[in-house]
């Protein structure tokens, strides 16, 4: 990466900066959506099931174009993709806001596609351009920056819709892409930003040491496939679940439980940056049983002791920010080389996040169906145990980081 007015900061901080803002526009546009429902329904008139597809479209994207990212990423080459999600998903945060009924629904997709390639071409970067002992750094700093831009646009969509109206309301998102899409190529280049530069390759580092001899086998990528899916339904189901399990079984109004299931979601960001930190003292095995057993206090506990919520909030919110950068690490480093990380990264996410897409319906539909949440709780805990048992026999032969 290069650039005049940032050539004399170090290479590395410049790419964690791009990094950082690119992800703070990987999850904050189709969680803004969720604040603001009743504003758009009272104006659009849509259906239940619309209002619904409204934010579970983008997860179906990240399952369904997730090949297509990855070839984008892997033929076209990694900066080139950036430029498109950043591009793509200003245009689509924009159309989102413009018209009816049909320009929300386009807009949505054109934004779930594009922060799919941006899924497939973040960890390909990381793995080419930063030497193998910062690599975790780098990833935790990304899944932290996803966790940043969803709670900051979760808590800024209300106020925002109640002053200017929810159209400016999610226009605004718009704001962070705009910045994104300046700090990326004044920092690459206009020319490398918008030019095509075709398939990525895995240039040395001297005096970073070698990178990890271990290659990824069809077992090792169902085993993170299996951890990435139970992982991401576990995340999907607590998320769209738990205020109303906290309404139902301790009586808080909606602000209450909103503002209690946001530790849920904030804590991410100690998981995501703790991670990287702790695989440098201990094995990936010990990491993802860590991980693990705070990811089964969240099902076990709200079972048993729901009035100690928030301990188990706190729990899961850094199993879900540290499983995730676990699961990524182990891509970059398990991988032979850059194109089958691309195809790696493509089947884990792409699989997984069809298992996220089920998680909402089917834990809503075991409730409705059941009249108690001790089945659908149940249902978390069995996608919970999926997450530790597939992760922690997955990552065995990932090194420790140092």
């Amino acid at each position: 990466m290069s650039a005049g007015v940032l050539s004399r900061m170090p290479k590395s901080w410049i790419l964690l900066a791009c990094i950082g803002l690119l992800a703070l526009n990987l999850r904050g546009p189709f969680v803004a959506v969720a604040p603001l429902v009743d504003h758009m329904q009272a104006e659009l008139h849509f259906s239940p099931v619309l209002l619904g597809l409204l934010t579970s479209i983008p997860v179906l994207c990240f399952s369904l174009a997730a090949p297509l990212a990855s070839l984008a990423a892997r033929k076209f080459g990694a900066e080139f993709a950036v430029t498109l999600t950043i591009l793509g998903v200003l245009a689509g945060v924009l159309v989102r806001s413009a018209g009816g009924p049909v320009l929300v629904v386009a807009g949505t997709v054109l934004i779930g596609v594009a922060i799919t390639v941006g899924n497939i071409a973040v960890p390909l970067i990381i793995r080419r351009d930063f030497a193998p002992r910062r690599q975790g750094t780098a990833m935790g700093i990304y899944t932290a920056a996803l966790n940043i831009g969803s709670f900051l646009t979760s808590v800024a969509m209300a106020p925002l819709a109640a002053a200017t109206g929810w159209r400016l309301a999610l226009a605004a998102v718009a704001v962070l892409a705009v910045a994104a899409i300046v700090v990326w190529v004044l920092a690459v280049g206009p020319r490398t930003a918008f030019l095509m530069s075709g398939p990525d390759s895995d240039p040395a580092q001297p005096g970073d040491g070698q990178r990890a001899t271990a290659r990824s086998s069809g077992w090792t990528t169902f085993g993170l496939t299996a951890g990435f899916g139970g992982q991401a339904f576990s995340y999907y189901g607590v998320t769209a679940w738990l205020p109303s399990y906290l309404h139902d079984e301790l009586g808080m109004n909606a602000a209450q439980a909103g503002a209690a299931s946001s530790i849920f979601q904030i804590l991410a960001i100690v998981g995501g940056l703790g991670v990287p930190f702790a695989a440098k003292y201990m094995s990936t095995t010990a990491v993802a049983v860590t991980l693990g057993t705070l990811w089964l206090a969240v099902p076990v506990g709200l079972l048993f002791l729901p009035q100690l919520w928030w301990l188990w909030s706190t729990s899961g919110g850094i199993a879900q920010g540290g499983g995730i950068t676990l699961i990524f690490i182990a891509v970059i480093k398990l991988a032979r080389d850059q194109a089958s990380a691309g195809r790696m990264s493509a089947t884990v996410q792409g699989l997984g996040y069809c298992l996220a897409a089920v998680a909402p319906p089917l834990v809503g539909f075991v409730h409705d169906t059941s009249g108690s949440w001790t089945p659908a709780l149940l249902v978390i805990l069995v996608s919970v145990l999926t997450f530790f048992a597939s992760t922690t026999l997955s990552v065995r032969k990932v090194p420790k980081g140092r």
